[in-house]
């Protein structure tokens, strides 16, 4: 006999499941159980194991009852989920269990549903994916980065400051004669003042019109800075105020690119030459343009997908999701050195971005897994083990191991989730409609700064 289920949708993706078994399953489990406590049970006046059956389930029923809850609650929930074919997201309760003097056992299940939607056609979806190919030009700038990175500085000691030189100061602000250390304690501290401080003379560079002001100091001369902060400046305190800066100048340097030749190229990589050096960036750049095209193709087939579908997603399953973002977040800034005090003053900030982020996460990952469900797309045994594999290469550990502390953390499932989400990824990838077209500009060399 089949168990019976009822399902009742309720709002924001909950159900309750009111499942009833028959009574032949329960007396078979339950006197399973009671045979098993009549084998061990000592009864005075009977010897062991001897006790009638009736007995045994007099003085046992509670026990027995726990027991068979145990034991029939959660393997019956499954099957119900099975049996109505339902995408349960998570469950949320099991309650009322209550067994019927017929030997029927019923309870009810509240469960959170994956939302209804309808898919948009997702083979042949456009992509617009960077090119991979590397130019001499993308290879002359990656040379040029390395040179700048090699560069020596010269004292430049007879004449005075010019533009590109490099000052080497002391230097302190005020506004209206308070120093900027006493208005904004919690601005950077190069707003507040500096010994030897390192400055690139370019024009735009640091503070506003502080560059200017320098042109033609020499060493050991000393001259009052003026500076008068935007509106906007992000440090509040200082926003639309004028400070002045006592600035000395201690040293003047120069900085030297050295010859692109043979040298050069032996102090990035010993015993190579040019040529060899030029080769390896090649082979940098283009790894790096396929990692690009890689991410520029999964945001593209998330974009295209999300904007074409619409539905809410369970409150419950968002306010969890969100945690776990806010989360994430505090963890990369502390990460970055941004201090806890830092943190709580942009808590709405960082509870709105974290916000976004999760909703945008569920939404995408409910998308991809009614499209893994559609498409049969499974995870195997192989898919994690290569995966794993590749995690203890990056991390320099044995693959088990990096098993061992995914297993210790609980993280299989996570694990899994993602193997199945890039597999599904890959999938509407292989089956877009890709164009190539070229980046709209190079890549920039880094600021250069001291």
């Amino acid at each position: 006999m089949r168990m019976k289920v009822e399902v009742e949708s309720q709002p924001h993706c909950v159900a309750t499941l009111k499942i009833e078994l028959p009574p032949s399953e329960v007396t078979k489990e339950w006197d399973a159980i009671a045979n098993n406590f009549a084998a061990h049970a000592r009864i005075p006046g009977y010897r062991p194991g001897k006790a009638p059956k009736r007995v045994i389930e007099a003085k046992f029923r509670k026990d027995i009852q726990d027991e068979l809850t145990k034991k029939l609650v959660s393997k019956s929930y499954h099957q119900a989920v099975e049996q109505e074919n339902l995408r349960v997201v998570s469950l949320t309760n099991l309650e009322d269990v209550e067994f019927g003097e017929d030997r029927s056992m019923r309870f009810r299940a509240t469960v959170v549903t994956a939302p209804e939607f309808e898919l948009p056609d997702y083979k042949g979806i456009p992509l617009q994916l960077p090119d991979t190919n590397v130019t001499p030009t993308e290879i002359d700038a990656a040379v040029e980065r390395l040179r700048e990175q090699s560069a020596d500085f010269v004292d430049v000691p007879e004449r005075g400051l010019a533009l590109e030189d490099f000052a080497v100061i002391d230097f302190s602000g005020t506004v209206d004669g308070r120093p900027i250390a006493e208005l904004a304690p919690k601005a950077s501290k190069n707003l507040q003042g500096g010994k030897k401080f390192w400055l690139r003379l370019a024009p735009g560079n640091f503070l506003p019109g502080f560059v200017e002001q320098l042109i033609g100091l020499k060493p050991d001369e000393s001259r009052p800075v003026a500076v008068e902060f935007p509106n906007n400046f992000p440090a509040t305190e200082l926003a639309g105020k004028k400070a002045e800066y006592d600035v000395t100048v201690r040293e003047i340097k120069q900085r030297v690119l050295p010859p692109v030749d043979d040298a050069f190229a032996a102090k990035w990589m010993p015993g190579k030459n040019l040529e060899e050096l030029r080769h390896a960036l090649e082979r940098q750049i283009e790894h790096e343009k396929e990692h690009e095209r890689e991410h520029a193709r999964e945001a593209q087939v998330v974009r295209f997908l999300s904007e074409r579908i619409q539905f809410e997603l369970p409150p419950n399953l968002l306010k969890n999701e969100t945690r776990n973002a806010l989360a994430e977040l505090v963890q990369r800034n502390r990460e970055r050195g941004v201090p806890d005090e830092a943190l709580k003053e942009k808590e709405q900030e960082l509870i709105q971005a974290a916000a976004g982020f999760a909703g945008h996460r569920l939404k995408t990952n409910f998308i991809l897994h009614r499209i893994a469900e559609l498409e049969k797309i499974r995870v195997t045994r192989e898919d994690v083990d290569e995966r794993i594999r590749h995690q203890a290469m990056h991390a320099n550990v044995p693959p088990e191991k990096m098993r061992q502390e995914i297993e210790k953390h609980d993280g299989m499932t996570g694990l899994v989730e993602q193997i199945l989400l890039a597999k599904t990824i890959d999938f509407l990838g292989s089956n877009a409609t890709i164009e190539s077209v070229p980046e709209p500009t190079l890549r920039e060399a880094p600021n250069e700064s001291k």
